[in-house]
């Protein structure tokens, strides 16, 4: 489908994994943003405490369509 796209970088982080990180992340994003089609995964890393995982870290690019 024709049209213009724009990209915004954003974080998520989860207790759980990467994968709940990335959900969050776009959840968050859809509060604010409309027509998001698609997201890229730029990074993944995670928070230690204690010599455990505390907090799994993703930054995502999100793409969105811009409303004409």
């Amino acid at each position: 489908m024709p049209g213009i796209y724009k990209i915004i970088e954003v974080v998520g982080t989860s207790p759980v994994s990467f994968a709940e990180a990335v959900k969050s992340a776009v959840a968050e994003a859809s509060d604010t943003v409309r027509h998001m089609e698609w997201f890229e995964v730029v990074n993944e890393r995670g928070r230690i405490v204690d010599g455990r995982v505390e907090e799994f870290q993703v930054t995502v690019k999100i793409g969105f369509k811009i409303e004409r």
